[in-house]
């Protein structure tokens, strides 16, 4: 080794060892710096946020909320979405925009499962399952004509509808959406260590309190209509994922001998009829596991899985009736690696 060279490694030695130094210091920072959590009501539902850092981020998280919920919210008199249910001439904002978007695509992807138009029908059953009083079937012909995603588009930065009676409602997409959303303002104050929870839908980063990947329980379908039983059926590893989970177990009514689920096809206009008893979807966004979750929910588990073939990017959980009245479980073969054991 010639003297230069000597030179050169006398200069690098301080460097590496200020380096290793700074890189503990800023482990140890960060192991050091407290979780803290904002919990609270949004979208007729709650969330909660756990997350690392040394602000608070609580004014962050619910101003961010209260955006979605004025941009999506039905409930919300002064909401965009209730503006243009009211077809009023409003442009819509870009929350908006992004889920229409998405859930334009998933229509499509889904062969008209996923439908944001469809409330009118929802509404109608939901009327009937508590009243005694199912739609009749020329009720339900008529609520057809005012159903269907190809029935609306944006023309001119405005939302057009083919009959003004259309509805739309994007509930099955909102709380999703919601968590993303919580989640990138998380991720701009340069939180790397977070879970987001809006009614069952999750985003997650990084690691938990106990300093391990962040876990999730999927809830073992029971005839539980109070909602008192949470047996889990399996525990996930979610970390660095979004989650949502969609079933009908806790939704149902019999007749004849039959279950029918609370969910409705937008297809056919009645309540859906398969064994598919609970469909947890993991994906990029949550916003798309949400759709997701809500479609598989209306397909079935011979339908979803021809979905999952073209879209690799998506895994699912599926808990299905046997047809002996035992519970069966498929799931995507990349999702195996996520069950914890």
């Amino acid at each position: 080794m010639d003297a230069q060279q000597k030179r050169r490694l006398l200069w690098q030695v301080p460097f590496l060892a200020f380096l290793i130094i700074g890189t503990l210091f800023v482990v140890r920072q960060q192991r050091n710096m407290p979780y803290q959590r904002c919990s609270d009501f949004v979208f007729g539902t709650t969330f909660n946020v756990t997350y690392q850092s040394d602000s608070d981020m609580t004014y962050s998280i619910k101003d961010a909320l209260r955006k979605v919920d004025y941009s999506l919210s039905p409930f919300n008199k002064e909401s965009v979405i209730t503006a243009i249910n009211d077809n009023k001439d409003v442009r819509p904002d870009k929350m908006f925009m992004d889920v229409f978007q998405m859930a334009m695509d998933v229509s499509r992807e889904t062969e008209g499962a996923f439908d944001i138009t469809v409330a009118p029908l929802v509404n109608a059953w939901g009327f009937g399952f508590k009243s005694g009083q199912k739609p009749t079937p020329r009720q339900v012909d008529s609520l057809k004509q005012i159903i269907g995603y190809q029935k609306i588009l944006v023309a001119d930065g405005m939302v057009r509808k083919q009959d003004p009676r259309m509805m739309l409602d994007c509930s099955a997409i909102a709380k999703g959406y919601g968590a993303d959303v919580v989640a990138d303002v998380l991720r701009r104050h340069g939180v790397k260590n977070f879970m987001v929870e809006i009614g069952g839908e999750i985003v997650t980063s990084g690691v938990n309190p106990d300093r391990l990947p962040w876990k999730v329980g999927v809830i073992k379908p029971t005839d539980d209509s109070l909602s008192v039983s949470h047996e889990l059926q399996t525990i996930l590893n979610v970390t660095d994922v979004a989650m949502a989970t969609s079933g009908n177990y806790r939704n149902f009514y019999y007749e004849g001998g039959k279950k029918f689920a609370h969910t409705i096809d937008p297809q056919t206009g009645y309540p859906v009829q398969h064994s598919l008893l609970s469909a947890t979807v993991l994906a990029r966004t949550c916003a798309i596991a949400d759709a997701y979750a809500t479609s598989f929910m209306v397909m079935g588990v011979e339908r979803a899985q021809q979905v999952l073939e073209r879209h690799p990017e998506l895994m699912a959980y599926f808990i299905y009736d046997n047809g002996h009245g035992d519970h069966a479980v498929w799931f995507s073969p990349s999702l195996k690696k996520k069950i914890a054991d």
